[in-house]
């Protein structure tokens, strides 16, 4: 049996580099044997951060790499579908962020294909589901500690960006929805352990970014989704926070109520001076998610190591990628979306 899994890790923007960080020294098992990016400055970052030797500048120079076993994708979303393919045909494990893809025939085919390849390993980066927080908020409901469920309401906020950065990749993200809202909804799914989702209903402003509107998308957006076991579900999600990242759940059952991510503070501490009170926001999802993303590439690889069933599905990404989807098409509609 394999004691280590070699992994090559293609892009090296931001979050690339996050998870190249972990797989190179804090993942049990794991060995980053390579990394691949079409950009100079981001492969000279691999070989003198890292002290990788072997750095491609493409997916298919990468899977001639001897001894590959896994290729973990940190990709524009545009890319993400037909790059595991690539991989699952190679013969590779494969984890790739969210979402799997913006359309459901595209996630179909991809499934498809991942039912013919059943000894290889195919996750999607949901690494909210590793978090302390929400983890522990599931093994409460599993146990019965909330009564029924009925009522979930989740927000995400992220830092307004006065130079409106992000606008330039709107026209590719699918949306507010599919871009930001994913996590949530993957959570939720989770938390109503799969129930089937029966209507949608959206509606969102665009106010700080208006050049979101070359792309019809929006910079605040509401969602309600109800399941078929009776759970109504709200979803908030904002471009335009003035108080940092934040991520938080609320979920209400007939004996009692849990609150996840509130009052989070990127330092534990509360200054006070001259009659005002000042607390520290959470500068972005690394702050609020850095161990989920570590427990989350130490998941992957238990899972190849281990031969266990993987955490997280190609199924689940589907899934949350066709309630994102509805959530568009009932922003844009104005009109409730029915999925029954």
């Amino acid at each position: 049996m394999k004691t280590s899994v070699n992994i090559g890790i293609v892009g090296l923007g931001r979050l690339g580099k996050r998870h190249a960080e972990n797989l190179a020294s804090r993942v049990p098992g794991a060995k980053l044997v390579a990394a691949v990016s079409p950009v100079p400055s981001e492969r000279e970052w691999a070989q003198t951060n890292l002290g990788l030797t072997s750095i491609y500048d493409s997916l298919e120079a990468l899977l001639s790499h001897p001894d590959l076993d896994a290729v973990w994708l940190v990709t524009p979303t545009s890319l993400h579908a037909e790059q595991i393919e690539i991989v699952l045909k190679a013969g590779k494990h494969v984890f790739c962020e969210k979402p799997l893809s913006l359309d459901l025939n595209t996630c179909d085919r991809v499934l498809s294909l991942a039912q013919d390849h059943p000894n290889q390993v195919a996750m999607i980066g949901f690494m909210r589901r590793f978090d302390a927080g929400y983890a522990a908020a599931k093994s409460r409901l599993s146990e019965g500690k909330l009564g029924t469920l009925y009522r979930i309401h989740c927000e995400s906020h992220d830092p307004i960006d006065p130079d409106g950065f992000f606008v330039k990749f709107a026209p590719t993200s699918g949306g507010i929805f599919l871009d930001c809202c994913i996590h949530d909804i993957d959570l939720v799914r989770w938390m109503v352990d799969g129930s089937k989702p029966v209507r949608v209903f959206a509606n969102g402003t665009r106010t700080q970014y208006p050049g979101l509107a070359a792309c019809n998308d929006v910079d605040t957006a509401n969602a309600t989704v109800e399941f078929e076991n009776g759970v109504l579900a709200s979803f908030f999600v904002s471009r335009t926070s003035y108080r940092g990242y934040e991520a938080t759940m609320d979920l209400t059952g007939t004996e009692g109520a849990l609150r996840v991510g509130r009052n989070l503070q990127a330092v534990p501490l509360i200054e006070e001076n001259n009659q005002q009170q000042h607390v520290s926001g959470l500068p972005d999802f690394f702050a609020r998610f850095n161990d989920a993303f570590l427990i989350e590439a130490k998941a992957f690889v238990d899972t190849i190591l281990t031969g266990k069933k993987s955490p997280l599905t190609l199924e689940d990404a589907r899934e949350a990628a066709k309630i994102a989807i509805a959530m568009r098409d009932a922003l844009e509609s104005g009109q409730v979306i029915n999925l029954n």
